[in-house]
Parts: C-alpha cells; structure tokens; sequence
C-alpha cells in the first residue's frame, strides 16, 4: 500500500509552476505555492484565477468548484512554509545550480519521509539530487505544458531513486488523471528527446533557407496532421528553453543532431526568444502574444505572382494506375482540367476508371460532390494505353513504381512525345528529381508534384525544383496546386524533401529509444500523442507507413546527408528481414489480427 499525499508543494509560480498548482488542487490535495517575491506569487495567482476562470466560461467548472478549488491553495515566499508537506515538486527556470540549491535547502526543511520531484524537462535529475542528503528520495515529475489539459507526466528515476518513491509518484500522478511513464535519467527523457532532434533539424531547414518558415511548418502540420509547425512551436517553447535542452542533450549524447543549430543561438543572444518577447522565427503583435503579424520574410503573394508568369494549363495527363495515380486523376477531373491518363494494359485503364467511379460516388453519398458534379467530372476522364495520346497535354504527372530506371525511361519518352512547353512532373518521394530530368532534353521543364496519400483528401503538395527548373514552371506547378484545391510548398531537389526529411529520421530515432531498452512502444507511443499532440506515435505511424517503404527512405536519408545519426536503426533492418513489414503482414513493432 503506497503513501497517502494529502499536502503537496510547488515551487516556482510560472506558467508550468502554476499549471502544476492547479492541477493538483483540482484532485482535492491541498497545495503550497512558493515564489521568491510578492510579486511573483501574484502573478502566479493570477494566472492560476484566470485558467479555472475560463474553465467556468466553458462550462468545465462551476462557480463553486472554483472557489473550493482556489480555497485549497495557499502561497508564501519561504522555502520554510513547505515544512509539513508530503510532496514538492519543483518547477523553477532550467537552470541547474538554481535548482540544486533549491533542493539542498528543501533536504534540510521538509519532513524525512516526504519526496521531493524536479519537473525538469532535459537536466540530470541525478545531478539535482545528490544537491541533497538523500537523494534516493528524489525523483523527476515531468509535466507537459498546459498542465492542466496534457495527459502525459514522465516519472523519472535516477539509479539510486527507491522503487517505493517511483510506485508512490507514478500512482500520485494517475489520482491527478494523467498518464505516467517512468523512464531512466537521461537528456530529454522519451518526449523531448524525439521532439528535439525533429525541432533542431527543421531549424537548420530553415537557416540554410532551403524553404520559407511558412512553407516548413505547412508542410508538417499538413503532411502529418502536427499540430503545429516546428518553427511556431519553438517561438511556443521558447528559443533560449529549446536552445538549453539541446545542448544539455547534446553535451551528454554527444550526438551531433543535437547541437543547436547556429541560428538558435544568435537570436537568443538578440533577444529574439519567441512569442515571449514577440518575435522568434515569426513576428507577434506583442510579447506573450500568439498573434503572428507580417513582417520583412512574410512572402508576398502579389510580389511572387508578378515576378514569374506560369505557363496555361488547360490540359494534364497522368501516368499510372495505382492508388496515388488514381486519386490525382480525381483531384484534376474535379478540379476542372481534361485528363488523359495512361495505364499499362486495357485492364489496368479499365480498373482506374473503375476506381475514380467509386470514389466519386462515395462523395455524392456523404453530401460532399453532387451528381451533376460528379458526372462532369467523369466526362472529363478518358483512359489510354497509349504514351503517344500526351502529345497535346499541358503538364503530365507521372505516378509509377518508385524505381529511377523506370522513371527515367518514361521521362525520355514523355520528353519525345510532349509538345513544346509542356511541364513534366513527378510525384516521387525519395528519388532526385533532377535525375528524371536529366534523362530529358528539357530539364527546366521537369520538376517535382509530390502529392500526399491519398491524393484526394490530403492538402499538401511539395513542389520540388532541380538546379535546372525554370521559375515560370515552378509557378506553374504552385498555381495548379492551388487552382486543385492543395496548399503548395516549394523546396529544392534532396532526398526526403520536407516532410520525409523531418519525419524519418525522428521515426528512426524512436526505434533507436526503444532498441536501447530505454522505453517501450506502448510508453513512446503514448508519450509523442498525449505529451506532443501527435496524431499517431512512431511506432503507429512506422506500422502504417511500412517497415520497407520507412527503411528505404531512411536509406536514401543515410546516402545523401551520410549523417551518421541517419544511419537506419538495426532493429528496423532485423524486422524488414524477418519480414514483419506493419500492418500490411498483420506483424510489425505490433501484431495485429
């Protein structure tokens, strides 16, 4: 039988300090919130006040509640006033000689048997806890911010923590309705150590302007359903925090994807920490604010427009009959354009057909296309086995198997073939672009059309151009996209892209954790959806993707930045051998029915 936690402490009264308060008074536990001055511990009530102040507007929390909820918190400014409680958990600045005379002076006040927690989110718990004359009851007790609406907590054990200090904390945090995972001490804990990698590269993106900020954080938010972009979200966390966890991280890793890219560092240094001081990567209409407002890298849509005039397309042809190929035949019929497209054999021209049909109906069903509009759209579909029926189209998209040979052979023909100005494009998604291009006497005209899967309900399209792509087809390829109802984003020719670039390698440092023993699956998982607001957890989403299909690009990766954190994780080469592909062969990092 664990102990029972009737009065708890926090120190610290900041955003996260005061979430932590409030999340506990929430459970009944009385709470002694401690700041180093007056002023502080107004600011902390405050904010406390407002949070269940808008509770009560939503309808989350009665008057009364609130008021019994406040009743239970109690503030102060001496470490003294936490002399009775039965836990502290300390939320100050990530500053590590801060913290470990805090908990040196906390050993010497609160009771002997009382547990003392950090809710550090990338110091050494150990390090804070030999501050103290028995570290084996000190813990971290790791929070999300908001406090009060994230699920996730990270119990985190040092190797002296007694097991009886980690059972007592893990079920203190589920009586406060989270979910806990006890992890070992190391930078970053589960959380913070794949969201970092993932923020630090989409950050050396940018510096290298490979894309716009915009164009990165779309990409993202679009391609994999995050719900925000890296780049708002460190202006969210804070540049100076983000630039702290990954040096901590990367001081005790070593590992090279984790020393802060060059830029964090000077905009920290200029003050430009984020939306707390209203600026970051993006501009905000005040500190504290999330108001973005233009400033001079907002790209200017008139200014893009009247610098490159796209060609007209009127008419597109689409090589392919799998499923990407039929779902882009479909975003253009609806659209408004005349498609040709082209499939090997009759059969294969009569199975697209076939398809497109059904999915046309499918939307008249759920109200979302009516019949005049889907019959319009049918009628402006006509099938072939013919390469030479693309002579009169104005841009071709190919969608075939991802083999470069094949595309390149295609790509000779196409360039035969096509008239004069027509734009060629391929929707690959780890092969150069430019080596298409290459197999053509018309390389300006080549670029990428990444579609998203499935064609028709995904939003993004990466338009991707080669050294040799002329501006007015890049234009063209941003227009179309937009005219077929897609947010176009433009980036240059290297393997991954955007979003495979930013996605794999985090998907293969998830496999990395889990290979060293360090959590499970089920613990990654859950700490990426309810700790980060991930759609899916890695090993989810490795699942769907397919263990292949995700060690080929995490292959490319490797070849092309021979980065050695790119490197696939062996694990993952053991399961494609063995076989356990995902879902696809009902066993993968799971097994399914």
């Amino acid at each position: 039988m664990g102990r029972e936690f009737s009065t708890v402490g926090v120190v610290g009264l900041g955003t996260m300090g005061a979430g932590i308060v409030e999340v506990f008074a929430r459970s009944g536990l009385r709470v002694v919130g401690i700041e180093r001055d007056e002023e502080s511990v107004e600011r902390g009530r405050s904010h406390i006040e407002q949070s269940t102040g808008r509770a009560v507007k939503r309808g989350k929390l009665s008057e009364a509640d609130q008021q019994e909820l406040l009743g239970r918190i109690r503030f102060g400014t001496a470490l003294e006033d936490l002399a009775d409680v039965d836990f502290v958990v300390e939320a100050v600045p990530e500053q590590l000689d801060l913290k470990r005379e805090i908990f040196g002076k906390l050993d010497s006040i609160v009771r002997p048997d009382a547990i003392l927690a950090t809710n550090t989110s990338s110091l050494s718990v150990t390090e804070i806890s030999v501050a103290t004359h028995n570290p084996r009851r000190v813990v971290g007790m790791h929070f999300f911010n908001p406090a009060p609406v994230l699920k996730f907590v990270e119990v985190v054990r040092t190797v002296v923590t007694e097991d009886e200090v980690v059972d007592d904390v893990k079920a203190l945090a589920e009586r406060l309705d989270k979910l806990p995972v006890v992890v070992g001490d190391k930078a970053g804990f589960i959380a913070n150590a794949l969201l970092f990698g993932y923020l630090n590269h989409a950050v050396s993106m940018f510096e290298s302007k490979y894309a716009t900020r915009e164009d990165i954080d779309a990409a993202m938010q679009l391609g994999c359903g995050l719900p925000m972009g890296p780049l708002a979200l460190m202006d969210l966390i804070g540049l100076d925090t983000a630039y702290e966890i990954l040096d901590t991280m990367y001081k005790q890793g070593r590992d090279r994807l984790h020393a802060p890219t060059p830029i964090l560092k000077q905009m920290v240094t200029a003050g430009l920490k984020g939306r707390k001081s209203g600026r970051g990567f993006y501009t905000y209409d005040q500190p504290g604010s999330s108001t973005v407002v233009p400033d001079a890298l907002t790209p200017s849509e008139t200014a893009a427009d009247s610098a490159t005039r796209p060609r007209a397309v009127h008419k597109v042809g689409v090589v392919g009959s799998g499923t990407m190929a039929t779902g882009i035949v479909e975003v253009f019929a609806k659209s408004g354009y005349e498609v040709t497209y082209v499939a090997r054999s009759a059969a294969k021209v009569d199975s697209v057909r076939a398809a497109v049909t059904k999915s046309l109906e499918k939307a008249v069903q759920r109200g979302k296309l009516t019949e005049p509009d889907r019959d319009a759209a049918l009628a402006r579909i006509a099938g072939t086995s013919r390469l030479e029926d693309l002579a009169d189209v104005d841009l071709v998209v190919e969608a075939v198997v991802e083999d470069l040979g094949v595309k390149q052979a295609l790509f000779e023909n196409l360039d035969e073939i096509c008239k004069p100005g027509a734009v060629l494009a391929t929707t690959t998604s780890s092969l150069p672009v430019v080596e298409c291009a290459a197999a053509t006497k018309r390389p300006q005209d080549v670029v990428g059309m990444h579609f998203f899967n499935p064609a028709p309900v995904m939003k993004l399209v990466e338009v991707v151009h080669t050294v040799s792509t002329g501006d007015d087809v890049v234009a063209t390829a941003v227009e179309v996209s937009r005219k077929v109802g897609k947010h176009p984003v433009t980036c240059g020719d290297r393997a991954g892209f955007i979003v495979n670039a930013l996605l794999f390698p985090y998907l293969n440092d998830a496999v990395k954790m889990l290979e060293a023993h360090y959590a499970t699956a089920d613990a990654i998982d859950t700490a990426m959806k309810t700790g980060c607001g991930y759609p899916m957890g890695p090993f989810e989403l490795l699942d769907v993707v397919g263990l292949d299909v995700s060690l080929a690009i995490q292959r490319v990766l490797y070849l092309e930045f021979r980065e050695r954190g790119y490197s696939p994780a062996p694990l993952l080469e053991q399961l494609v051998t063995a076989g356990y592909l995902g879902r696809k062969t009902r066993r993968g990092f799971r097994t399914y029915a």
